[in-house]
């Protein structure tokens, strides 16, 4: 006699709903650690409203799926889900983040180099346990659906059933549910994998919030500043992933930038990011809009490069990390992060000092009478990029030990997990040295330096890692910034800006916001979207006309 465990036809209720049960339960576990962190599951009534949790979480899922219960959508939509469902787990339970719009663009920005540095043998076993083990079982389940009229009908019963049962958890934990999102607001970001679902809906649905077709000019009627005797050469620098409070400049407890300290470089040490990720700070650093503005936006516009290229100067942007985010799309750009070099690339990737090989040469290669105005180069480093840190600094570098050598960051311990995103900090140092000292040998120039990490970092701060929190939640360490300026004795005189002023300026509060119009303002660029009340340097500069 032969037996089944499962009979041959199941209705597909069925399947919908051992899914949604599922990942309501298991693939929430970091949901219930968070409720559990806050304290909210110590009483009968916590736990009822964990329950109460399950079943709306669960009640979603079977709504959302019965609109796909047809014969050839059901199964790959429940694959889909059951995979984003053990992925987010991990990684919310890993790192501690959680999974709104701007962490799905990150994650569908992310390029193989960086998709390789998250992968280990317990993301392996997790999304073999939580995803593919049911995901395989879902699709070897038998399922019967019945002619379309009956399938179309039972799919509107499901979906009544759902939304009904879903009404009425809702109302019956009202209370404790208002007073948990209003107070404790990561949790709605923990709900999976309803929180991809809604991410990636939020992003399908921007042509309806912005007009993406067309991107606005600005500064038209941009104008450089005469040149002088030299033209000016300015270096951008933009960091990766550093913390301001990890900058002995800025009076962190360990020596982490000490070529710096040598040069005569000023440090705002009250600097803070517009965002929390790559792919929301850096276009908006180079807007011309605040960070309110820029998330209100509802169209594109150009970016500070444009402004400057119209004002006649050239432009080049040196990427070394995961592009620059549409910024550098009308200006010429390269790619160093795939070069050979038996030193500065090794592993698939190359070490931010790639970016000065072979400079001399790239400016050369610029349109001459736009030399003849000035440079602007854009140097957008690797720098602390996470969670493999101990990638980030080659062996002279590796000045604290032990470090974390892994990127499964719960597994290191506090101090080797610090250690190794301060040696990545160590190297940045060098590397900025490294560039002024560059820029010291460009006697045809008057040549200045500004380096401005995107955002910030968590390194375990309460149980926190990595970056990409919304940024009404998102710790300072995420938001606070380095911004270091280093200026030759030639843009001195061209700017009046001195070393003194900015220094005494150290504890002046700066963002994002002005980086735009600061960058304008070093280059006396002359437009109707320069705002001198959010340049950064304009209190310690000469005027424009007195130049």
């Amino acid at each position: 006699m032969k037996f089944r465990i499962l009979p041959d036809r199941r209705n597909p209720v069925w399947l919908i709903g051992a899914s949604s049960a599922w990942m309501a339960t298991a693939a929430n576990t970091p949901l219930w650690t968070e409720l559990q962190h806050l304290n909210l599951l110590a009483t009968p009534g916590g736990l009822a409203f964990a329950c109460a949790l399950v079943l709306m979480i669960g009640t979603t899922l079977a709504a959302l799926l019965s609109l796909l219960a047809w014969r050839w959508t059901l199964k790959p939509a429940l694959v889909l889900l059951l995979l984003a469902a053990a992925f987010g787990a991990y990684f919310m339970a890993t790192y501690r983040v959680v999974i709104d719009s701007t962490m799905m663009v990150n994650v569908l920005q992310t390029n193989p180099d960086e998709t390789a540095d998250l992968l280990s043998l317990r993301m392996l076993g997790v999304v073999l346990l939580l995803g593919v083990v049911p995901a395989v079982l879902v699709w070897r389940t038998p399922v019967h659906y019945g002619s379309l009229p009956r399938r179309s009908l039972h799919n509107l019963l499901l979906l009544v059933a759902a939304l009904l049962l879903l009404a009425v958890t809702v109302v019956a934990a009202f209370q404790p549910l208002a007073s948990t999102m209003r107070n404790h607001k990561q949790v709605r970001y923990l709900m999976n994998p309803l929180n991809s679902v809604y991410a990636l809906g939020w992003i399908a649905a921007r042509p309806l919030r912005r007009d993406e077709s067309v991107t606005l000019p600005i500064g038209e009627d941009a104008r450089a500043a005469a040149p002088g005797v030299r033209p000016p050469l300015l270096v951008l620098v933009l960091g990766e992933t550093a913390r301001s409070v990890n900058l002995g400049l800025n009076g962190y407890g360990r020596d982490t930038t000490p070529e710096l300290a040598r040069e005569k470089v000023a440090s705002f040490r009250n600097a803070w990011s517009c965002g929390t990720s790559t792919a929301v700070s850096v276009p908006c650093m180079f807007s011309h809009l605040g960070r309110e503005d820029f998330e209100a936006r509802k169209t594109n516009y150009e970016s500070l490069l444009d402004v400057i290229h119209r004002a006649g100067l050239a432009v080049l942007w040196l990427d070394n990390q995961s592009g620059c985010k549409a910024t550098c799309d009308r200006v010429p750009s390269v790619e160093t992060s795939n070069l050979k070099h038996p030193q500065l690339c090794t592993g698939g990737e190359c070490l931010d000092g790639i970016m000065l090989e072979g400079l001399e040469a790239r400016i050369a290669a610029l349109p001459a009478e736009r030399r003849a105005r000035g440079v602007v180069l854009v140097m957008h480093q690797m720098g602390s990029h996470g969670p493999a840190y101990f990638k980030r600094s080659p062996p002279a570098f590796k000045r604290f030990l032990p470090e974390c050598t892994s990127n499964d960051l719960q597994r290191c311990s506090r101090e080797e997990l610090v250690n190794a995103y301060d040696n990545s900090i160590a190297y940045t140092d060098h590397f900025l040295a490294s560039t002024i000292r560059w820029l010291r040998q460009q006697s045809a120039w008057d040549p200045a330096m500004v380096y401005v990490s995107d955002h910030g970092e968590s390194l375990g701060e309460n149980n926190l890692y990595l970056h990409g929190l919304p940024w009404a939640i998102a710790p300072d360490v995420q938001k606070h910034v380095p911004w270091v300026t280093w200026l030759s004795d030639g843009f001195t005189q061209r700017s009046g800006i001195t070393l003194q002023c900015l220094q005494d300026a150290r504890d002046q509060k700066i963002s994002h916001d002005h980086y735009f119009h600061s960058v304008l303002g070093l280059l006396g660029i002359q437009t109707a979207v320069y705002q001198p009340a959010l340049d950064a340097y304009a209190r310690c500069a000469r005027p424009p006309a007195a130049r």
